[in-house]
């Protein structure tokens, strides 16, 4: 039997960064991806995305467009999930950057700590929520540096790469806001996206369509 429900509105932040191939793993959900560039997008939303980009851009751009004050408070009151770039931008902290984070998280997080452009790479991620491990796309990624006892480790690493030990973690949560280290839109496998949506954000997705899309990206975070 298919689903007549109206589809949940879920934003994705579009300021800069890897925002249409979240949007596309939504469609891919049945959820409404919902442009956000203005403080008004914001309004009537079910859950909202904070993409992969530049985290210094981001914040200059939720500045000059008047949204931090109303992503502050969307972030405490709905669910959140940030990628890469995003959980800088949901942490508590980070460092040179041009104003402050959103301070959601109480997770301090190291921009680019993996390494350079040249340095991205792809790990096999132990992804709880799932039961199973997932690939984990890490394009000029955050790591976690310090996670505050509060904060639910969700995703690790199953190997060690360069400094990074295995088992550390690359995805947390507190509440209805995640945080993710890696790139889940670009993996082929939207079984994050449908943990988020469903079970984080409690929302009822209409019968989605096949297959997830997949792209590459060179973007920071």
């Amino acid at each position: 039997m298919v689903s007549r429900m109206t589809a949940p509105r879920v934003g994705v932040m579009s300021l800069q960064g890897d925002f249409a191939c979240h949007r596309a793993t939504l469609e891919t959900l049945g959820a409404a991806p919902v442009r956000v560039a203005l403080p008004v997008d914001l309004e009537g939303l079910d859950a909202l995305i904070l993409p992969g980009g530049e985290s210094t851009t981001m914040l200059r751009l939720i500045e000059d467009t008047k949204l931090r004050d109303p992503l502050a408070r969307f972030v405490r009151s709905k669910p959140v999930m940030g990628t890469c770039a995003g959980v800088i931008l949901l942490g508590a902290r980070s460092e040179r950057l041009p104003f402050a984070t959103l301070g959601a998280l109480d997770v301090v997080v190291e921009r680019n700590a993996y390494g350079r452009q040249v340095d991205s790479f792809v790990a096999e991620v132990a992804a709880a929520p799932l039961g199973r491990t997932m690939r984990g796309i890490f394009i000029r990624a955050p790591r976690l540096s310090l996670v505050a006892s509060g904060v639910e480790v969700i995703a690790r690493l199953t190997e060690a790469h360069g400094l990074a030990p295995a088992g550390e973690p690359v995805g947390v949560r507190v509440g209805a806001l995640v945080g993710l280290c890696f790139h889940p839109e670009l993996s082929g496998d939207s079984g994050l996206h449908a943990w988020f949506l469903s079970e984080v954000a409690g929302l009822s997705l209409p019968v989605p369509s096949s297959g997830t899309p997949r792209a590459a990206s060179s973007r920071e975070g």
